[in-house]
């Protein structure tokens, strides 16, 4: 069993896509738009149509993850709450690199610096609103 994020930007998908490309080296492994689908009467739940061009499902490799987005019915209304993505970095290093580009144009809610149970530990909501956790755990004793 598996369970991946499912991320809808409502309307801003492409946008959402080139950014954590660039920022945390996201690569797509598909992509398709409404204009893609075979099924012409597909509607939005306001019984429009959504913008052809606009991202019906993609999904993104981050690392060893999968995450999955879309432009939802593109209302414009971006709102991610109740929940984070936990992002753990391979090294210090790699944590301030990937915390600096996810920070941008976004807002730091927790520096990243060393706690009892991280090297490296912060928080922060990209210019998306969508939250992360950047870490790099402890090594158990062992």
């Amino acid at each position: 069993m598996q369970i991946q994020p499912y991320l809808f930007f409502d309307g801003h998908c492409e946008e959402a896509i080139a950014f954590y490309r660039k920022a945390i080296a996201a690569e797509v492994v598909m992509l398709m738009r409404y204009a893609d689908n075979p099924e012409t009467s597909f509607q939005c739940p306001d019984g429009t149509q959504p913008p052809a061009d606009k991202v019906m499902h993609a999904c993104l490799q981050i690392g060893a993850s999968q995450v999955l987005v879309s432009d939802g019915f593109c209302g414009g209304q971006l709102k991610f709450d109740g929940f984070s993505l936990a992002l753990t970095a391979d090294d210090d290093v790699a944590a301030r690199r990937l915390f600096d580009a996810l920070a941008d144009g976004g807002q730091v809610q927790q520096p990243l610096m060393s706690t009892f149970f991280a090297s490296s530990f912060g928080m922060l909501a990209d210019r998306f609103g969508v939250s992360w956790m950047v870490m790099v755990p402890n090594t158990p004793a062992g």
